[in-house]
């Protein structure tokens, strides 16, 4: 018996991001082509203008490529209208972008809960088991200006994470944690695939460590991919 064939999650298709006209031209991709399984924690790995954090807006539809086709769950994102964009990114996406954006007349409490459904049940508790998690338990009362940048980054992460979105896309989460929350924010976002896609753009390979597939980019080109056995 021939098993159906799973299609991927998220898919570029010799994608290319170009930035000006003529002689100002900058490439930030260059004909890319990835496949991201579902279910699976995909690290991209290269030094700062390598066209890694490119890769994650236009996987997320925030930017539209120059040429090729980026596919989300098999629908092609240039096709969709604005309104279909923002209910997919809506229905399907938890973003952690490389800044901490958090509503500031909101609590940190109330940030997180965000992320969720309306009128989800046990919502407090949610919010109270994976604030325990990230260490920022004691700090749900606070406002965003009460907070460092490490906290703010783990609200964010914590906002992106509970409604266990079928897409998880992560641009450098760790850059302002220190050694140990960092480990501890990767071992939540390992731990996501059981639900979620997990995109995670880092600069760094330790905090790759059991990814399902390695990206390693430079000057908008793929260099190298690693898929653990």
């Amino acid at each position: 018996m021939t098993l159906p064939s799973v299609s991927p999650a998220i898919e570029f298709a010799e994608v290319s991001l170009r930035y000006g006209e003529g002689m100002r031209t900058s490439v930030a991709l260059d004909s890319v082509a990835l496949s991201m399984k579902p279910r699976s924690f995909v690290g991209i790995l290269g030094p700062s203008g390598s066209g890694k954090s490119s890769l994650l807006y236009l996987a997320s539809g925030l930017k539209q490529p120059s040429a090729g086709e980026v596919r989300v769950a098999g629908r092609e994102l240039a096709k969709l209208s604005a309104a279909e964009m923002v209910a997919l990114r809506r229905s399907m996406f938890g973003i952690v972008f490389q800044q901490p954006y958090l509503l500031h007349y909101l609590s940190a409490a109330e940030n997180i809960g965000v992320g969720l459904p309306q009128r989800e049940m046990n919502a407090a508790e949610k919010v109270g088991e994976l604030a325990l998690r990230l260490g920022i338990d004691s700090l749900l009362h606070k406002l965003p200006h009460e907070l460092s940048g490490g906290e703010r980054q783990r609200v964010c992460i914590a906002r992106a994470v509970i409604g266990s979105p079928p897409i998880l896309l992560a641009d450098e989460p760790t850059a302002a944690l220190d050694h140990a929350n960092g480990h501890e924010v990767m071992n939540l976002l390992v731990s996501c695939r059981e639900f979620a896609t997990v995109m995670v753009v880092t600069h760094d390979p330790e905090m790759l460590e059991g990814a399902d597939m390695v990206v390693r980019m430079r000057d908008g080109r793929v260099e190298d991919v690693s898929v653990s056995q």
